[in-house]
């Protein structure tokens, strides 16, 4: 949806909420019930403050990942884990909901800022609230409103886990103290996530059959083994030996405490998890995508605006997919011949060329560490080129991660974390090297740029600086907006010249953009024309010319996640048609540091919010120069 007014696009956001909201507004302020005089109405800031702190305090890792204080969680959460129970998430739901009810009543104010605060804290609280239609699934701080509660590449099964690894420092014997009360806390957390796949099972819903044997393979790697050879034990241990406080004797007791938690609670918990999906399993779902589900196609519906945030048709996405298929695939086609590669399919030629030798690293540990040791390089080598286009830096540096050995069967090739708010945890790029021949190296330089400079890291770390803004918008995950920045960062990496005399890199980054052009096809197809599983496979591989375990994990993935890979390329496509606009329009005026820094240093929006921010910037720009 386009729109040429701020005050237009308040409008819209507002009414939005409206529709969704509770027709009795519920107060969450801290007025006693027995008062006498009648509350005043919040201000628009204790509303943003009080849904901060419900999701916040219902999601008690993620204030662990992004080192928020007391203060702003509104309680002590250090020990605390999620409660994804049934009951729970209808708590959070109806409790964001009646801030938004509040919060939509309010007068749009006259100040542009704060309008556009206003505008967007709305529908984040909206977005995290989810859709009123389906009570499956769960909030998921990232993602919003997800389908599954267990499945094979996140949620609580996985993320609880992962959160506390990386998460929960011990710098003190307080943090070990509090590390164990979490892992204390694992089985209640695990009971409450069978409780709501249960539930969502007794109404129909229930994730493809495929997804969930691969979800058993992960509950029963974190069920099974000696104990002290448990991820969590191991973690735990590590940290515990950095204690310098601490005696021997202590380290030891805290260790055999933490021994019998891992076994009685985090083993034992997914052990029962695990037993209860496999009953389950009959009724898993034969169909791949989300329409399978009872009224799914309404879901796909609501997620192709949540997380595709856009107004286009699942008909007219997968049109748009196949377009950019062809003119990509154009491209590679004129650089394959130039290299000498001429014959049949780009996909083929591809595949072809991802299994020459001087393209893989050693499948060894020392090949694994070249691989780290190369995307560090990448990161070094663009971060001299930056001040080129960028006029501001993040103040959070960025560390390259090899995915966990535990998780990496059913993760994605690259991925990215944020750092802590405090500063205590820096940006994390993630790099999956389960199979070394899926990181040929002319992708790499493509998976660094995207993941972390002028990427994910440079967006998020550049996003959570701005102390300004409410903290809501400082962590916003608009999913179009953040993928779709990613995207376009793959493309500003190759108008800096770091493809120069690459070609093959230069394949890598079209290869890159193809895939995610790819997943507006295969995304529709799976969920809006009922293809199979194998179908996407073989249109993904046959395509691109990607690892068939990389496209393996990628269909089974968006099947996980209805809509999530709209954003990338239609996010991208939105923010190089704003870039487009502002050129023409300002011609020798135009200043790619600040359309930059007026994209990034705003937070995460909705497009359409980007949309009137950059003709609203242009427009000053335009009557400025003519001053």
């Amino acid at each position: 949806m386009r729109l040429s007014l701020l005050t237009i696009a308040i409008s819209g956001l507002v009414l939005t909420a409206c529709k969704d909201a509770p027709s009795t507004p519920q107060s969450t302020t801290a007025t006693p019930a027995t008062a006498v005089v009648a509350a005043v109405a919040p201000t628009a800031e204790q509303l943003y403050q009080q849904g901060t702190q419900l999701l916040f305090q219902a999601r008690a890792l993620n204030a662990s990942a992004l080192g928020l204080s007391e203060e702003v969680v509104g309680k002590a959460f250090n020990t605390e884990l999620e409660n994804y129970s049934a009951e729970a998430e209808a708590q959070l739901r109806k409790q964001l909901n009646a801030v938004i009810s509040q919060l939509a009543a309010l007068p749009v104010p006259a100040d542009a800022v704060d309008a556009e605060n206003q505008a967007v804290m709305l529908n984040i609280m909206q977005y995290y609230a989810g859709s009123k239609d389906f009570p499956q699934g769960y909030i998921d701080s990232w993602m919003g409103h997800s389908a599954f509660v267990v499945n094979q590449i996140n949620g609580p099964t996985i993320d609880m886990a992962g959160a506390i690894q990386n998460s929960h420092p011990i710098s003190s014997e307080q943090d070990a103290k509090n590390y164990l009360s979490r892992l204390e806390k694992f089985g209640a957390a695990l009971k409450a996530v069978e409780q709501r796949f249960v539930s969502d099972a007794a109404s129909g819903w229930i994730a493809p059959k495929v997804l969930l044997e691969k979800s058993l393979s992960i509950l029963d790697g974190y069920a099974s083994g000696d104990v002290t050879e448990h991820v969590l034990y191991k973690d735990f241990a590590t940290k515990l030996d950095n204690l310098k406080e601490l005696s021997a004797e202590a380290k030891q007791q805290y260790l055999t405490s933490a021994a019998l938690l891992v076994q009685q609670q985090v083993q034992a918990g997914y052990q029962q998890l695990a037993a209860t999906v496999r009953a389950e399993l009959p009724k898993a779902r034969a169909g791949s995508g989300i329409w399978a589900q009872p009224n799914g196609e309404k879901f796909y519906a609501w997620s192709v605006k949540q997380l595709g945030d856009t107004e286009l048709t699942p008909e007219q996405i997968h049109q748009t997919g196949l377009d950019e298929v062809a003119r990509i695939s154009q491209e590679m086609d004129s650089i394959l011949k130039a290299q000498g590669y001429a014959e049949g399919t780009v996909g083929a030629r591809m595949t072809a060329l991802n299994g020459e030798a001087r393209f893989l690293y050693e499948d060894s540990d020392a090949g694994r560490q070249q691989v780290l040791d190369d995307l560090n390089k990448y990161i070094a080598e663009i971060n001299q080129r930056m001040p080129e286009l960028f006029a501001t830096k993040p103040p959070y540096p960025v560390e390259v991660r090899r995915i966990p050995v535990e998780i990496q069967d059913s993760a994605a090739g690259g991925q990215y974390s944020s750092p802590a708010i405090d500063g205590s945890k820096p940006g994390i790029y993630w790099i999956n090297l389960r199979d070394i021949k899926a990181n040929a190296k002319f992708d790499l330089k493509t998976l660094t740029y995207h993941e972390a400079n002028p990427g994910h890291h440079w967006q998020v770390a550049l996003n959570l600086a701005q102390e300004h803004l409410p903290l809501l918008r400082r962590v916003a995950p608009y999913n179009s907006y953040v993928e779709g920045w990613a995207l376009y960062s793959e493309l500003v990496a190759k108008e800096m010249g770091m493809y120069q005399d690459d070609p093959f890199g230069d394949l890598g980054r079209l290869k890159a953009e193809l895939f995610r052009s790819v997943r507006l096809v295969v995304d529709t197809g799976l969920h809006a024309k009922k293809w199979t599983r194998e179908q996407a496979i073989t249109y993904m591989a046959e395509t691109t010319g990607t690892t068939e375990t990389d496209v393996v994990s990628e269909i089974e993935r968006y099947m996980a996640w209805p809509g999530q890979a709209l954003g990338y390329k239609l996010g991208m496509l939105k923010i190089v048609e704003l870039r487009s606009y502002a050129k023409e329009q300002l011609g020798d005026n135009f200043d790619i540091k600040a359309f930059h820094d007026l994209v990034l240093l705003g937070g995460a929006v909705p497009m359409s919010v980007l949309d009137t921010k950059v003709k609203n910037w242009v427009a000053g720009q335009s009557s400025g120069s003519k001053s």
